[in-house]
């Protein structure tokens, strides 16, 4: 039995020497490492805050103190130190782990968090519960009572709600710790002053004279002898800084830092002193983001969370800091490469294209574009409403901006997408990257609700690709349609290639493409179907599987467009009593099946013909996206299901036969 093997909660960690908390932090290391290499996951952020999660563990007890995850995708060292080990084989199935915080696992997850800036926020709101509740620490008055920790990265504490909560944590008259983990990285480089303000730390030798008010301070602060220490200290393994060059001092934080996130004893030591402190204080803890391994730590962006891979000569228990060779398992290709290609040709056709991202180059395809078009592609960091409205500052400035975002992160600009860009009848263009299920990252990440954001907004132009030609064409569409917002969505997916001797027409605000000319309504000389199925994205080449295998006659439709809806397409099936099916890969709630119910309504149609498939209204959590589809009820054989249910309610047709 292994020691990590041992550790069933927290308190067995207080048992254990320093040198058995390193042996710990290399097995968490290994069997973190050995799971993504089989199952894919969050590899770099776990590797690097291995020693913070055991100290952290080992000096506060999170069964009655409060640890409040940021972002969350480094949690993984934390679960398997809170008893969870057992299920890291099913890591991000329904089996096993989630692959962020989930309430649902563990008393020790207080929030199911994937997006970032939030974590100081709740933290300040359950400390000023605690208090409410008498259950606050004071030193004085209630020393066993809770303490309040919150873990964010550098790239996450620049983001505004971030800001906001550090405003609000100045102001507390009680304990709260924010630890800062500084690793140089979000998903990518972090972008803007604020990581500069960083590396300036991490990099100079001299110090500031400190205050003297802050050394008066500290006389006072129980048990403060260390951090008292750290201000005369400039080693490499422990500088600390306060004063007036300290920026976190300035929201009302004592400041400490940058000290070593990988020395343990180090680590446990200032931990210690901190938890005693009865303000609010920030330690800066500089660590490795893919700590312990050469691949991980050399190339920390690609291993951020990457798909099942393969290590040549088993560097992941042999020698750790060896060179190797890294296999990454491959699905085909994705529609993030589809579109990072598409807007290269795009941005050489048109100077006037301009592209952003909001600290996800990788994720979004949008790399190798920032390097081929430096002045005029951006990261902006974690800072979608930021991006936001800076792609509508250069709209009105005669740019063509494309915004490319998960649809998931979108939700935190859709005030400025409403007020910046929509209001003022901007042509900003939205690139809904990981739109629908998600798969392994769960129901932090799915693209569930963009549709329905987006559908409120006057002259937006909504769409959806359904391959790689089809996603060009949207592009295309975008870059020349100037009566307000576009958008075009599509999945964390590999492109089909079912379609790809077939032209792709060009895309026409508000209208649909036939996939079965067989069976096209709006041809005068096609057979008309039995069934329709109007497909949003995606879901029309399964669509198209379901057709083969029924047992009618079945038109399928790529939609296109979710607004607007192609009102004369659903006017010729309603008025002909045709049943209608739309699927999506979206909610059914506000979405695109929502729309043609609103455009049957406002034409004084019956619905009655017309069913909806899509994400139902309920929580889809971390599994395979190919066995969340199914659950939702839209894989091929729930289509096929859907269309003999449609066909047997209103013809003669048998109702199923595959």
């Amino acid at each position: 039995m292994t020691l990590l093997e041992t550790i069933r909660s927290p308190k067995d960690l207080r048992t254990k020497t320093m040198d058995e908390l390193g042996q710990i932090a290399q097995e968490i290391r290994e069997a973190i490492c050995g799971q993504i290499a089989l199952s894919g996951g969050h590899l770099a952020p776990n590797l690097g805050v291995v020693e913070l999660s055991i100290a952290m563990h080992v000096v506060f007890d999170f069964a009655w103190d409060r640890l409040l995850f940021d972002v969350g995708h480094q949690c993984y060292p934390h679960k398997l130190l809170t008893g969870r080990l057992p299920l890291l084989a099913g890591l991000r199935t329904s089996e096993g782990m989630a692959g962020f915080p989930d309430p649902r696992e563990s008393d020790y997850d207080l929030f199911s968090v994937g997006h970032a800036g939030t974590g100081i926020s709740t933290g300040v709101g359950m400390a000023r519960g605690d208090t409410l509740n008498a259950e606050g620490f004071d030193p004085r008055t209630n020393p066993d009572g809770r303490r309040v920790v919150t873990l964010i990265g550098d790239a996450s504490i620049v983001n505004g709600v971030a800001m906001e909560g550090l405003n609000n944590a100045g102001t507390l008259n009680r304990q709260f710790l924010v630890v800062l983990n500084d690793n140089g990285m979000s998903i990518s480089r972090p972008q803007g002053a604020m990581a500069h303000y960083f590396d300036r730390l991490r990099l100079s030798h001299t110090y500031t004279e400190f205050k003297r008010s802050a050394r008066e301070m500290l006389k006072d602060l129980p048990g403060g002898s260390l951090i008292r220490e750290a201000y005369h200290r400039a080693t490499e393994a422990t500088k600390a800084w306060t004063g007036e060059g300290g920026w976190f001092e300035h929201f009302g934080l004592l400041t400490v830092g940058p000290i070593d996130g990988h020395d343990l004893p180090t680590l446990i030591q200032f931990l210690r002193e901190a938890r005693e402190i009865d303000r609010p204080m920030v330690l800066h803890v500089k660590t490795v983001k893919g700590k312990g391994y050469r691949f991980s730590e050399e190339d920390s962006s690609r291993f951020h969370s990457p798909s099942p891979f393969r290590v040549a000569d088993d560097e992941t228990k042999a020698a750790p800091t060896a060179s190797c060779r890294v296999e990454l398992k491959s699905d085909g290709r994705s529609f993030t490469s589809a579109f990072g290609d598409a807007m290269i040709d795009l941005m050489t056709r048109d100077p006037k294209v301009v592209t952003c991202t909001a600290a996800m180059p990788d994720g979004t395809g949008l790399t190798r574009i920032m390097q081929q078009f430096p002045e005029r592609a951006w990261d902006v960091g974690i800072c979608e409403s930021h991006g936001m409205d800076m792609m509508a500052g250069l709209a009105k400035t005669g740019y063509r901006p494309f915004f490319a975002v998960y649809s998931t992160f979108l939700q935190r600009a859709f005030d400025q997408a409403f007020q910046e860009v929509s209001l003022q009848g901007l042509p900003v263009r939205l690139c809904l990257d990981r739109a629908g299920l998600v798969g392994g990252d769960g129901a932090v990440h799915h693209g569930f609700c963009d549709i329905a954001l987006l559908r409120v907004l006057p002259d937006a132009a909504i769409m959806a690709a359904i391959d790689e030609p089809s996603l060009r064409g949207a592009l295309e569409f975008m870059r020349t349609y100037d009566a307000g917002l576009s958008c075009v969505r599509y999945p964390r997916d590999s492109v089909s290639d079912r379609l790809a001797a077939d032209a792709c027409p060009p895309f026409v605000l508000g209208k649909a493409r036939c996939l079965t000319p067989d069976f096209d309504v709006m041809d005068a000389h096609a057979r008309a179907p039995d069934v329709c199925v109007l497909a949003f994205g995606t879901p029309a080449i399964t669509a198209l599987e379901a057709a083969r295998q029924a047992s009618c006659a079945v038109s399928v439709y790529d939609a296109r467009f979710a607004k607007p809806i192609d009102a004369d397409l659903v006017r010729a099936l309603l008025e002909r009593q045709i049943p209608i099916i739309t699927i999506e890969d979206h909610g059914v709630i506000g979405g695109f099946g929502s729309a043609v119910l609103e455009a049957a309504a406002a034409m004084g149609l019956d619905a009655s013909r017309v069913t909806r498939l899509g994400l139902p209204d309920a929580w889809i959590h971390q599994d395979p996206r190919s066995r969340q589809v199914a659950q939702a009820g839209y894989d091929a054989p729930g289509i096929l299901r859907a269309i003999h249910d449609a066909a047997g309610a209103s013809s003669p047709v048998p109702a199923r036969r595959v």
